[in-house]
């Protein structure tokens, strides 16, 4: 087997080169012939991968996290080219909705080696002058996007806790943004909803941020996304929603409304969408599913 193991130094949070070397000498003690590839941006790395990819390669492999996953998702999408994770970033929130976030970095490669695989779903993000992009995990807009907006910028601490102190700081100045969302549900069945929300959230995986499960039921192979919308309600009221949804337990709650859809179009004004924790564009925007979409490297068993 051939493989271009992707790693990129510039990754916000640091794919860890010590990983991608660790893994690649796993690889090759395996048989597998493998290319490492990193550039000095995303722009690069994509780049380096689409010719990679071009003059032939069996799988691909990252070692990184989520954004530089998603690098190579839209490279890979829809070519029946396996993908293979070493999970060495800061959130790697779509190596936990697949069951490889807690691999280290041996038994990573190993299950690479080994060849076992599965195909999932891809959401496919389609902005208004036609472009479209890939996103695995999750796709924030609202409240969840200033706070990625906020984290973003920071340059303390690292790591997962710059989400939860970008969330209490983006609290305070809370407040309802009116919103267009055209849905449609998995019978095919078409609604609308209108009027002030929160956040709306588009998973096809889990979690987002570092392991927060704001969709705690998504499936990556169920043919669906998971669409999640907040109302507002009183500050202190949503505060306490907050450790429910840290513990995957707020579809109960009366502001909360969850739908598995088939696709969704979100509109609202001075709202830019993150998936897998990096912007996509400002809405409105589209988001369908493409069923089995990305065939991954999976632990025998």
């Amino acid at each position: 087997m051939k493989v271009a193991l992707l790693v990129n130094p510039a990754a916000r949070g640091g794919a860890h080169t010590g990983a991608a070397t660790k893994a690649a000498d796993r690889l090759r003690a395996q048989g597998v012939q493998t290319s490492m590839l990193g550039g000095g941006s995303a722009a690069e790395s994509s780049a380096l991968l689409r010719a990679a990819i071009e003059v032939g390669v069996d799988a691909v492999v990252v070692a990184g996290g989520d954004g530089t996953v998603n690098l190579a998702i839209q490279e890979v999408a829809c070519t029946g080219i396996p993908l293979g994770i070493v999970p060495s970033g800061t959130g790697n929130d779509f190596a936990a909705t697949l069951g490889l976030r807690e691999l280290d970095v041996p038994a990573a490669a190993d299950a690479i080696a080994a060849g076992a695989t599965r195909a999932i779903d891809l959401a496919r993000v389609t902005r208004e002058d036609g472009s479209t992009r890939y996103y695995g995990s999750v796709l924030a807009s609202g409240f969840d996007s200033k706070v990625n907006d906020r984290a973003n910028a920071m340059r303390w601490p690292r790591g997962g806790s710059r989400y939860n102190i970008a969330i209490l700081v983006e609290f305070l100045t809370l407040a309802g943004i009116p919103y267009d969302v055209e849905l449609e549900l998995a019978d095919g069945t078409r609604e609308e909803v209108r009027g002030d929300l929160v956040m709306a959230t588009v998973g096809n995986g889990r979690t987002y941020g570092g392991g927060i499960p704001i969709c705690p039921d998504a499936d990556p192979a169920d043919g669906l996304l998971d669409l999640v919308l907040v109302r507002p309600a009183g500050r202190v009221r949503l505060l306490r929603l907050l450790p429910r949804v840290y513990q995957g337990t707020h579809a109960g709650a009366p502001e909360v409304s969850m739908r598995r859809v088939r696709s969704v179009r979100l509109a609202s004004p001075a709202v830019t969408a993150y998936a897998d924790g990096d912007p996509v564009g400002a809405l409105p925007l589209a988001v369908d599913v493409v069923p089995g979409a990305l065939t991954i490297f999976t632990p025998a068993g």
